[in-house]
């Protein structure tokens, strides 16, 4: 009998075909074959919402063959991911391919590993339709909102803008965090510290700060008179030992990731975007090119919000841990780790699919950022079914001139967990300093007062780790689309990076303030997260999703109207970036504007004056022809390159890096190359000729070779 596996990624079919042999022909759709179409709504409204698939343009080759081979089979499986996606991309496949939507034709695999592989073929079962029902349910919203919206911002903004359901919504976050920095009102305080020491031991300076007056009313001054009255009454006067406290404190190790953890954690220790880390996590997952093992699936399933651990997995943690550090470090039962309520909880949490596979193991064989990230689940997974880390906390009460200064230290006691992981956080660490030994009511020696003037500071913009903790912690979206969201804002250009902080555009606060007061229900975080709700309770099968788009779309159809009627021959302006270059003709500022290929710089005095340019950023490096500064710029396809700023008069581009290092032969700049062909650090000036071997620490993307011409820079 001839099996023909079905499944989304290429690599995922190597995988799977290795564990299956013989008989089985696995293959690859590449993603989804049908969709609603791009140029039309592709949504029946009148017929209860029934959505218009086809198959995607550019996928008719891909059909042909997968066609092909299901008719020389004798069984057809459909092994895509194990989500609402992964559910309605077989149900489009089962419709392609005319196979009984009732059949036991669906299987699924939590991670690709032998054992999990052969579970699955032999587990196989029915489309699970509320599934697909639901993902249908989000897309019909989606569409609605994002076709019905987007004319209107095209006519009342400019052309090309577009809405989404769930975007329009994390965008409002961004702008509110934003309007919040702006209304901050700045509140002055003062710190005031003692810097004391026991007698026993005068060398062993500490810091005390004040908390308040000797019975404990908690004061902190806010002014300089205030503090003066605190500094005269204390920096003549004896501290003494009110109270010394000490405690053990236990310290627990961070469950293990799940989609949301994963990406905070990433973008905090490792500096990688949502969409990176989600890139490299589905690589890890379908598999790596292992040693002596071939294709393995390196970490379980990443889109999950479920911290369910398998017994097995459990019980190789803690052999390892026994094994590696001791009997100390293993916990006398299994740590258990209780998903949140709202969780769908339909895969376990993201972990390594083979604890053998430690990261020193995969080090020469995986590339630095693969590397990265699986070093970071492994970690993060054995050190969640470690002991808890010991401190011995020590909190030091001081009175000194009638008022209380207090001192914490903590020791490390036992290290349990964090041998091995601790958590990033993004604020200040504890105090781990140790105070010395004191006793109650000793007197101690004051070596001074210091004070500070502080303010108040406004909450942080965002960064992309602390907004999809944000979406989660609201019940906007999904595991699986938190990354995809994030990237969308960026990409339309509502939100940007101010370092890794998040800020909104000019664009996006503009098509925020039309969302906000003409679409009270789209734009609502509440409505937004009850929505969630409704599609967990269709893939439940609680509801029913036609109902469900229904109920949205009476009160959105309305404020629609609405807002066409009352914005008749209304055009909203957006504010032009004003930039310090000028124009070359007629002398004026520069502004920025957005293009289909990205950002120019134009001159506001158009269309008298046409002047363009492309924006530029400067780089380290310097011209090998003329010692000018290389530009980094984009050509009319978006690919990036760099150029001389003395364009019209020396015109050297390249499609290599400058970089801020000098050639050690003639000290002009030198260049990095990344191709296919040629990886290497080299000096561009002409009878130079150094070159050496470059040895990438992680991926990028080849580059061609040479120099970009003028047509297409």
């Amino acid at each position: 009998m001839t099996k023909v596996v079905i499944v989304e990624s290429p690599t995922k079919a190597k995988s799977i075909k290795k564990y299956l042999g013989r008989g089985y022909d696995v293959i690859a759709s590449t993603g989804h074959l049908r969709d609603l179409p791009k140029s039309t709504f592709g949504v029946d409204v009148e017929n209860n919402f029934e959505p218009k698939y086809i198959n995607i343009k550019g996928k008719d080759k891909t059909i042909k063959e997968i066609k092909a081979h299901a008719a020389k089979a004798d069984l057809v499986l459909l092994a895509t991911d194990p989500d609402r996606e992964g559910e309605a991309i077989s149900w489009h496949l089962a419709k392609l391919l005319g196979l009984d939507p009732t059949a036991k034709n669906r299987v699924t695999f939590n991670e690709i590993t032998k054992k999990a592989v052969v579970e699955g073929i032999n587990n196989v079962r029915e489309i699970d339709i509320d599934l697909v029902n639901a993902y249908q349910a989000r897309r019909v919203l989606d569409r609605i909102v994002g076709y019905k919206l987007s004319p209107l911002l095209w006519k009342k903004i400019r052309r090309g803008l577009s809405a989404g359901r769930v975007q329009s919504v994390v965008t409002r976050l961004v702008v509110d965090r934003e309007n919040e920095i702006r209304a901050f009102v700045p509140e002055e305080y003062w710190n005031v510290e003692l810097k004391t020491a026991a007698a026993a031991a005068p060398e062993r300076e500490f810091t005390a700060k004040l908390i308040g007056y000797e019975d404990g009313t908690k004061f902190t001054p806010s002014n300089a008179e205030e503090t003066q009255k605190v500094v005269a009454a204390t920096q003549n006067a004896t501290p003494v030992l009110a109270s010394l406290q000490k405690k053990v404190r236990q310290q627990n190790p961070a469950p293990p990731f799940i989609t949301s953890t994963l990406q905070q954690e990433a973008s905090r220790k490792l500096f990688f975007s949502a969409k990176k880390t989600m890139k490299i996590a589905q690589n890890l997952y379908e598999g790596m090119n292992v040693p002596e093992l071939g294709l393995t699936g390196l970490i379980t399933y990443m889109r999950t919000d479920s911290q369910r651990l398998s017994d097995d997995i459990v019980a190789q943690a803690r052999d390892y841990i026994a094994n590696n550090y001791g009997k100390d470090f293993l916990p006398a039962a299994p740590r258990v780790y209780k998903t949140k309520a709202s969780a769908q909880d339909a895969h376990e949490a993201i972990r390594p699919t083979h604890v053998e596979l430690t990261p020193e193991s995969l080090r020469d064989t995986l590339d630095a950022d693969h590397f990265k990230l699986y070093k970071l689940i492994w970690d993060r997974f054995i050190a969640c079914q470690m002991t808890s880390a010991l401190y011995d906390t020590v909190a030091a009460d001081i009175h000194c001139g009638g008022w209380l200064f207090r001192a914490t230290g903590r020791t490390l006691k036992f290290p349990g967990y964090s041998v091995l992981y601790v958590e990033g956080t993004d604020s200040e660490s504890e105090n781990d300093s140790a105070l010395p030994p004191m006793n109650d009511g000793e007197a101690l020696l004051n070596k001074g007062i210091s004070t500070a003037q502080k303010f108040t500071q406004p909450p942080p913009r965002y960064n992309e780790a602390s907004l999809i903790r944000a979406m989660e912690e609201k019940n906007i979206g999904r595991p699986s689309t938190y990354a995809p969201t994030v990237s969308t804002i960026l990409d339309r250009e509502y939100v940007e990076h101010e370092g890794r902080a998040l800020k909104p555009t000019a664009l996006g606060e503009i098509v925020n303030s039309l969302m906000v007061e003409r679409f009270t229900d789209i734009i609502n975080v509440g409505f937004t997260a009850q929505m969630e709700e409704n599609l967990d309770e269709v893939e439940k099968g609680h509801a029913d999703w036609r109902a469900v788009v229904g109920d949205m779309y009476k009160g959105f159809s309305a404020e629609l109207e609405a807002a066409e009627k009352d914005l008749d021959g209304v055009k909203l302006a957006v504010p032009e970036t004003v930039s310090d270059q000028t124009c070359d003709i007629c002398g004026r500022n520069l502004v920025v504007k957005s293009g289909r290929f990205g950002k120019f710089l134009a001159c506001p005095g158009y269309p008298e004056c046409k002047f363009t340019k492309p924006m530029s950023k400067e780089t380290p490096g310097r011209c090998p022809q003329c010692n000018g500064k290389m530009l980094e710029l984009r050509s009319k396809k978006n690919n990036k390159f760099f150029a001389c700023e003395n364009r019209k008069d020396c015109g050297y581009m390249t499609w290599d890096v400058p970089l801020a290092e000098n050639c050690p032969q003639c000290g002009g700049s030198l260049f990095r190359r990344y191709t296919r062909e040629e990886k290497c650090i080299r000096c561009a000036k002409e009878g130079c000729g150094y070159s050496r071997e470059y040895k990438p620490r992680g991926r990028s993307k080849p580059t061609d070779v040479g120099t970009p011409n003028e047509e297409e820079a």
